[in-house]
């Protein structure tokens, strides 16, 4: 799905108020989370790579802290899919001379 803020998944089944944008960025897909009920979410909180989150989620194990580790939200293979689609919509529009 895309919006004005960009292309994003539910990474809650069931909640449609939370959004995980995502996008390229040089080598690696970064993450932003945007939350209808917490406007100030998007503003304190950039757009993070991969590999930040991948480094965050096994700090939270070492840590040994209770529940679920946040990296569940983070999918990259539903970021990877939006992306392809984009693009590829994107040069279909550009062959059909729309762009």
């Amino acid at each position: 799905m895309q919006d004005h803020r960009g292309l994003y998944y539910f990474p809650v089944l069931g909640n449609r108020k939370i959004r995980m944008y995502v996008r390229p960025n040089k080598q690696e897909v970064e993450f932003r989370m945007w939350d209808q009920d917490d406007e100030t979410l998007w503003e304190e909180h950039g757009w993070v790579p991969w590999s930040a989150i991948q480094q965050a989620s096994e700090l939270y194990e070492k840590e040994g802290r209770k529940g679920r580790p946040p990296i569940h939200l983070y999918d990259m293979d539903a970021a990877i899919r939006l992306i392809r689609d984009y693009v590829t919509e994107l040069e279909r529009k550009e062959r059909m001379g729309e762009i």
